[in-house]
């Protein structure tokens, strides 16, 4: 089945507010299995906007290294390997940082005396519900973590293979959008038409050119610019899939935790024609 990431360069555009309000939609017209999957771990919203049946939590661990004192030598193999300095060896103790460990493991496999094993720990959770027909798993990152990223492949290990797949990504261009997005078969790309929007829409242009995954753009409160935006698509011929004007009663829907695709049918008639042409590009990008 297809699966849509919806991004975008800089947080404050809409991406979530697209990503929930076409997953509902299609959720509600299609007879196929739609999955909404929230991977914007370090500020999840997407479940607020949803009413959802009683959710289900599950912690998401990592393994670091424990050391085994009297087994260990002090030889330093392990601080000299460890590439993200989550080890250090101060005296006669082998000191362990645990925020900064990426769980590669190279640390046990390397010890001469077996002195290292791996133990759990928890960094975050995810949640699973449903909303109607729609399917939710979303991703949450505990307070102080530095890595989102295997919480965000949590997450994605709960996508589910015959299902519609859309995905909240997380703004922005570095490693957690680019988990996020790498195995999408189109990334719906929401910007603004504004010259901070429209620096941010090139590099993240630039990063699903790196990853081969076909763009298209939804331009948010689109009468507010200078075309500038247009003009940039147009050069790259990237398919601007929707255009939404300013309006103060979507930002009150919004805020008050309200899908605006329930606020009349023409909105949710767009939202579903959305949905087709992300089919129809994603089957081209594809093929």
């Amino acid at each position: 089945m297809l699966t849509v990431a919806c991004a975008s360069g800089k947080g404050g555009t809409g991406k979530t507010t697209v990503a929930t309000n076409l997953a509902m939609e299609m959720a509600r017209e299609s007879k196929s299995k739609i999955q909404l999957l929230d991977c914007d771990v370090e500020n999840p919203n997407s479940h607020l906007f949803l009413k959802m049946d009683p959710v289900v939590r599950e912690e998401v661990e990592v393994l670091i290294p424990q050391i085994n004192e009297p087994h260990c030598s002090r030889c330093g193999r392990c601080v000299q390997a460890c590439n993200f300095s989550a080890l250090s060896l101060l005296g006669e103790h082998l000191l362990v940082f645990p925020e900064l460990c990426h769980s590669c493991g190279l640390c046990s496999y390397i010890c001469p005396e077996r002195a290292i094993s791996e133990v759990g720990r928890a960094v975050g959770f995810i949640r699973r519900g449903t909303a109607g027909t729609l399917d939710f798993v979303g991703g949450e990152l505990n307070p102080g973590e530095a890595i989102a990223v295997p919480v965000i492949d949590a997450v994605r290990k709960g996508a589910s293979n015959d299902a519609l797949v859309i995905i909240d990504a997380p703004p922005g261009t570095s490693c957690p959008t680019v988990a996020s997005v790498q195995t999408a078969d189109f990334c719906l790309l929401v910007t603004e038409p504004t010259p901070f929007g429209l620096s941010d829409l090139e590099m993240a242009v630039g990063m699903c050119d790196k990853l081969q995954v076909p763009v298209g753009v939804i331009i948010n409160r689109c009468d507010l610019g200078d075309g500038k935006v247009e003009q940039y698509c147009h050069s790259r011929k990237l398919p601007i899939l929707a255009q939404f004007p300013w309006d103060r009663k979507l930002a009150s829907t919004y805020a008050q935790g309200g899908l605006i695709s329930e606020i009349s049918r023409s909105w949710s008639e767009r939202f579903l024609k959305i949905g087709r042409m992300l089919k129809t590009a994603a089957g081209r990008g594809r093929g």
